[in-house]
């Protein structure tokens, strides 16, 4: 039987399919980030990732790419707290990011800053850009050098 899980915040339940991460399929329908507002989040990286929103609801916005790829939710968190990176002891872990391949490392930063992102002080790579979204939650701007996809 799929489950569902509960926020912790609003106490609604968001309930899976039997084609989703715990259904019959097992796969993934996606990621999901919480801080401040769903919404918040939802619109910055709708416009970083140029993504379209499955649904929309008060505390819970999903985004999914054109292709019907994996892809992100938003939840509302009032009591979010944004970890810190590098990581420290003693305060809040960054538990996942997103990595996100782009063309051309300069542009990109550059237009996600001005949605909104900030640039992290330690940068641990040459060809890799480590930001935060407006909420606190790092991500990685890649450029491909090894002639990977």
């Amino acid at each position: 039987m799929p489950r569902s899980r509960r926020s912790r915040t609003s106490g609604r339940t968001y309930g899976r399919s039997s084609r989703g991460c715990w259904g019959r399929g097992r796969r993934s329908d996606g990621r999901s980030q919480g801080g401040g507002t769903g919404h918040h989040l939802a619109d910055f990286y709708e416009s970083l990732l140029g993504w379209s929103r499955r649904s929309d609801a008060p505390e819970w916005v999903e985004l999914a790419p054109s292709d019907g790829g994996t892809g992100l939710s938003f939840q509302t968190e009032p009591l979010f707290s944004p970890p810190r990176w590098p990581s420290g002891a003693s305060e809040q872990q960054m538990m996942t990011h997103l990595d996100i391949k782009v063309d051309d490392l300069t542009s990109a930063v550059e237009r996600a800053v001005a949605l909104g992102a900030t640039e992290a002080d330690y940068q641990p790579q040459d060809d890799v850009r480590v930001l935060f979204d407006p909420v606190g939650h790092p991500f990685c701007l890649f450029v491909r050098t090894d002639g990977g996809t």
